[in-house]
């Protein structure tokens, strides 16, 4: 039987903190979890917009973004490719505290996104779309944490 570890630990404080639909993916060979989320803006003026790899439409807005939790010493990844990359130790793992912390600063950056998207899609003077992940509240926020519970890397 599998030990979902911080897994199940993670799905639990998504579902309770985090407003956005999401979807978490254990990259097994990677060492690695994906946890994506999506912002929706409905497109009234039907404004062109073209997506990174070069496609163009008019249609509604459905944007995906990504955060990495990673082994720093398996995983190897591309930074450019994720919104935020946060290691993890894999004995010791992460803590509830953490990731309770982690679902609603991601909830609140999407807030913010989807803010964003909006006056993007809003102001034909905005040329470009993107969300951003404080790193320095991120980092603030996570040290004044009082962390005691952990959950380990899932075992498999």
């Amino acid at each position: 039987m599998a030990d979902y570890g911080f897994l199940s630990v993670l799905e639990e404080e998504m579902t309770v903190n985090c407003d956005y639909d999401f979807a978490i993916n254990w990259d097994k060979r990677r060492h690695a979890v994906e946890v994506s989320f999506i912002l929706q803006a409905q497109n009234k003026a039907g404004i062109k917009t073209v997506d990174a790899k070069g496609n163009s439409s008019g249609d509604d807005i459905l944007f995906e973004d990504c955060v990495l939790f990673y082994n720093p010493q398996k995983t190897v990844f591309n930074k450019e490719d994720y919104l935020a990359a946060i290691p993890y130790e894999p004995k010791k793992g992460l803590s509830r505290e953490f990731l309770v912390f982690f679902a609603q600063f991601l909830n609140d950056t999407a807030d913010k996104g989807l803010d964003a998207l909006i006056d993007f899609l809003e102001n034909p003077e905005t040329q470009e779309f993107f969300i951003v992940w404080d790193r320095q509240a991120f980092a603030e926020g996570r040290a004044a944490l009082e962390e005691k519970e952990f959950y380990p890397y899932p075992r498999y």
